[in-house]
């Protein structure tokens, strides 16, 4: 019978730029008499590893230029808001009143290039929150300290919560990861009765991402790390390789 185990880190602290996540990872697992093992997974919210990052920035410290001004008048956004997210973006993808899409300087297609101001310190002040500046490498780094305090193998996945194209609601999926392959390509194998694959692959992080989220919650549940046990994580493949190339979009 196959198993797989997820548990939230409880009473995790509110999280500081420069914070030690592996330091406060493990002050949380030892509060709860916890350890780490070979094989585990850890899903970290994608708003504690910005915040720790100090991916901050303020709204009234933005001078919107004429496009952002624009955008803003057409999408009934706030100027200096729609000059971050540019900032932030290579493409508006689409817009309409209440609504921004566009493509993120790493690929994502996303509402508001991801930029967050809920459950923000100083949120009300204009305080804004951006992704991480390269949420593969910061999945790595934790991982390697985590490694190295606890002597095993492990696999960090960093979840954000996305809406999709003609589906309401959002679900997790992930923006970084390392330890684990999070791109599974399973063209070329046979199904149960023989018969070749031909289109089969799997955004395998992202399904991590989804079942961690449910447990994280969207709102005031507090609880942005997520230890998963019972997957398979012998190969590596960063987040990144789920984006899909410009050149093969179907929708436009």
């Amino acid at each position: 019978m196959a198993r797989l185990c997820l548990e939230t880190l409880d009473d995790f602290p509110l999280v500081e730029p420069g914070d030690d996540l592996g330091d406060l990872i493990c002050a949380s697992l030892h509060a709860a008499g916890q350890s780490l093992k070979d094989g585990d997974i850890l899903v970290l919210a994608q708003k504690i590893v910005s915040k720790a990052e100090g991916r901050y920035r303020t709204l009234a410290d933005i001078v919107p230029g004429a496009d952002a001004r624009a955008l803003a008048a057409e999408t009934d956004k706030d100027p200096q808001l729609v000059q971050a997210i540019l900032d932030e973006s290579t493409e508006v993808v689409r817009k309409r009143r209440g609504v921004l899409i566009v493509r993120h300087k790493r690929g994502w297609v996303m509402a508001q290039a991801g930029i967050d101001q809920s459950n923000i310190e100083g949120g009300d002040a204009g305080r804004i929150l951006l992704l991480p500046e390269d949420p593969d490498a910061s999945a790595f780094r934790l991982k390697e300290v985590l490694e190295h305090r606890y002597g095993v193998a492990l696999a960090v996945v960093i979840a954000d919560s996305f809406g999709r194209p003609f589906r309401n609601g959002t679900t997790g999926i992930a923006v970084g990861a390392a330890g684990l392959e999070s791109f599974i390509d399973k063209r070329g194998e046979t199904d149960l009765f023989g018969k070749e694959l031909m289109v089969s692959t799997i955004a395998h992080a992202d399904e991590i991402a989804s079942a961690a989220s449910v447990l994280m919650g969207q709102a005031d549940e507090g609880k942005p790390v997520v230890l998963i046990r019972g997957l398979d994580k012998s190969k590596h493949v960063p987040a990144s390789a789920l984006i899909r190339p410009i050149e093969e979009d179907m929708f436009r």
